[in-house]
């Protein structure tokens, strides 16, 4: 690969994920420090993710038709950046609602299509993407660690500001973006619908949804679920960092993983731990240690699931259904499965308990399991549908 596209590439993961690290962890002190509540704070960050139910697909048919993606990035990038410069001034939760909602459609728009670009480059070295997309866990951990420190110190009044200048950063890598073409050697005999009629492919994003659904208590509340607990800001910016070095080194280890231990076993061992994880944040927050060993779980919660599902849906959607099949990806396990997550999450911390949030995630990371067990006996045992399908999940 050459040394442009990698530097171009690596800095827009490092620059989308540093943002990322601003808004997953301190949103929500933001919103409750602004006077919303658990129900009104999980309802926004649904609506945020929500947005990725109906914008990756949107803008992902509009790429795969136009053919190009780099135009759709570029313009992603400026929009978010002009409605996000607006949130600051919302004075109703309404208002709030609105413009989370619009930031949301377009801030949605541009991974996924650079994930497609990404492979794109990358061609038969598909296993290789962790060493690109590990520059946004580099970017995430500097924008947490930093920020953490700050908001002790300070309160939360940088963190819109932190928030624009990393957007801005989004901006600026996008205009050197060049575009790349997908092979259309690969492309798939048939419609995008075909692809995703198929058992292997349908269960694939159900489990994928379960997953992220049981992620929304930790994404909405886990910064206030520590602090309620006597964690400062700052040791929580370094308990969000503390997972992202472990999800580091997943996407350094990915290539000989891959190898080694096949990648339809290495879904069900991140499902598995994604279980055990939920299941002690919700019993033992208390527990200092216990917690760094949760954090480290997130290599296998996200680090080793991300890894092998963007892998897996791009050797499923080839040639132009590329765009579209990691925009339907983003949309129905973050998009449909993170909004469900999110909303539940905030009425559940209203009506039972901020630990019984956890409890009710390992319960659902558990279901994902139980299909994500059925999908590999179903492979091997010859039912998926085709010889791509055994090849793409081994």
């Amino acid at each position: 690969m050459a040394q442009a596209p990698y530097l171009q590439l690596s800095g827009f993961y490092f620059f989308w994920f540093a943002t990322l690290g601003a808004v997953l962890p301190y949103w929500g002190l933001y919103l409750r420090d602004s006077g919303y509540s658990a129900s009104q704070i999980g309802s926004l960050f649904a609506a945020l993710m929500g947005t990725k139910i109906v914008a990756p697909y949107v803008w992902g048919w509009i790429a795969d038709h136009r053919g190009e993606r780099i135009g759709i990035i570029r313009l992603a990038a400026v929009l978010t950046l002009g409605v996000f410069s607006l949130i600051p001034y919302a004075d109703s939760f309404l208002w709030m609602l609105c413009f989370m909602t619009v930031y949301g459609f377009f801030w949605n728009a541009s991974l996924p299509q650079v994930e497609a670009v990404t492979f794109n480059y990358l061609g038969d070295r598909e296993e290789h993407y962790g060493r690109i997309r590990l520059w946004g866990s580099i970017g995430f951990i500097l924008s947490v660690t930093t920020l953490g420190w700050l908001l002790q110190r300070y309160g939360l009044a940088p963190l819109p500001l932190w928030i624009l200048a990393s957007l801005g950063g989004v901006l600026a890598i996008s205009v050197l973006l060049q575009e790349r073409s997908a092979d259309v050697t690969h492309a798939h005999a048939g419609g995008l619908w075909q692809v995703v009629r198929r058992k292997e492919v349908m269960a694939l994003l159900l489990a994928c949804m379960l997953m992220q659904m049981s992620h929304g208590p930790y994404y909405t509340f886990f910064s206030i679920y520590l602090e309620d607990h006597g964690y400062s800001r700052e040791k929580i910016g370094l308990l969000w960092s503390l997972g992202v070095i472990a999800e580091i080194a997943v996407f350094l280890a990915m290539p000989l993983l891959a190898r080694r231990i096949g990648m339809r076993r290495l879904f069900l061992w991140a499902v598995a731990i994604t279980v055990l994880r939920w299941f002690l944040l919700s019993g033992f927050v208390d527990h200092p240690v216990i917690i760094v060993c949760v954090q480290l779980m997130h290599l296998a919660s996200f680090g080793l699931y991300h890894a092998v599902a963007v892998n897996l849906v791009h050797r499923f959607f080839r040639g132009r259904l590329q765009g579209r099949g990691q925009a339907l990806y983003s949309s129905v396990s973050f998009g449909v499965g993170g909004g469900l997550g999110s909303l539940m999450s905030g009425y559940l911390w209203e009506w039972l308990s901020p630990s019984l949030n956890y409890a009710v995630a390992a319960v659902v990371a558990a279901l994902a399991w139980g299909l994500c067990l059925w999908l590999l006996r179903l492979e091997e045992n010859g039912q998926g549908g085709s010889a791509r399908t055994v090849s793409a999940l081994s």
